[in-house]
C-alpha cells in the first residue's frame, strides 16, 4: 500500500506590520485508517525569499554527541556558517564522516572524550556516518534562509518573522530521492490575506538503504578486539 504525507500548511496572519507568524500542521496520511496517525517528526520547511537582502540566522556552535553508538540528536537545522561539535561520549572510538551533497569531511578516528568540530560554511544536506559503526546516522540541514520550521511528532512547524513577498517554498523529509524533493519545490506568495499553501503529498521514501563507509565499500562484521571497540 502507498502511503502519502500530507502537509496542511495554515498560516495565520497575526503578526504585527508586514510580517506574519506562520504555523503548519504536518498529518500524515494513509489509505488505512489503522496508518493515519503516524509519527510526522523532522519533516523541514524553509521559505527562500527572491530578494537578496534577507541574511539566514545568526550563526551557531551546536553539537552532535557520539553516544551509545548513536547520534543524539538524529536532526540539526542550522544557520548557514554555523560550526558543529562532535563529541565522543563512547568508551571506544569513532571515525565521523560525510561524503554526500552538503559538507564533505572526514574527522578520522579519536577516542573517547574528545571531540571534533565542523564548519558548514554553504547550504546543503549532509548525511553523516561513522566509518566503524553502520548503525550510526545523522543529518545536518544547513540554510542560507532565516524562515524554516521543523515539525514535531503531531506534525506542528513554527515560521515566525515572515515579511510579506514572492519565496521558494522546499521541504525536507529523510529518505526521499532528490528528483522527488525538487518535484516538491513551489513558488508561493505571502500576503496578508494568506491562509494556507494547500495540502503537499509526499511519497512514502520506502524502507532506508544500506549505506557504504568511507571508502565506498561495505562495512565489515564488528571485531570486538579492535580498538574501536575497546573498553577504557
Amino acid at each position: 500500500m502507498v502511503l502519502g504525507c500530507c502537509v496542511l500548511l495554515l498560516f495565520s496572519t497575526l503578526a504585527t506590520g508586514q510580517q506574519l507568524t506562520l504555523t503548519a500542521r504536518v498529518a500524515l496520511a494513509s489509505e488505512s485508517k489503522a496508518k493515519s496517525s503516524m509519527d510526522a517528526r523532522n519533516i523541514v520547511l524553509w521559505l527562500t525569499p527572491d530578494a537578496d537582502s534577507v541574511k539566514p540566522k545568526p550563526v551557531q556552535h551546536l553539537r552532535l554527541v557520539q553516544k551509545n553508538k548513536s547520534f543524539e540528536p538524529h536532526l540539526l537545522v542550522i544557520p548557514v556558517g554555523s560550526v558543529v561539535a562532535f563529541p565522543n561520549r563512547d568508551p571506544f572510538f569513532h571515525n565521523v564522516f560525510s561524503l554526500f551533497e552538503g559538507k564533505r569531511f572526514d574527522l578520522g578516528l579519536y577516542e573517547a572524550g574528545s571531540t571534533r568540530d565542523v564548519h558548514f560554511d554553504k547550504p546543503g544536506v549532509s548525511y553523516i556516518f561513522c566509518n566503524i559503526h553502520p548503525e550510526m546516522s545523522a543529518v545536518v540541514v544547513v540554510l542560507d534562509t532565516p524562515f524554516y520550521g521543523v515539525s514535531d511528532q503531531r506534525g506542528q512547524i513554527l515560521i515566525p518573522n515572515v515579511p510579506l513577498g514572492r519565496y521558494t517554498r522546499r521541504i525536507w523529509y529523510e529518505g526521499s530521492p532528490p528528483e522527488t524533493l525538487r518535484e516538491l519545490t513551489r513558488e508561493v506568495t505571502i500576503s496578508d490575506n494568506t491562509s494556507t499553501l494547500g495540502v503537499l503529498r509526499l511519497p512514502d521514501p520506502g524502507m532506508p538503504q544500506p549505506h557504504k563507509n568511507l571508502y565506498g565499500q561495505d562495512y565489515a562484521p564488528p571485531n570486538p578486539d579492535t580498538p574501536a571497540y575497546e573498553h577504557r
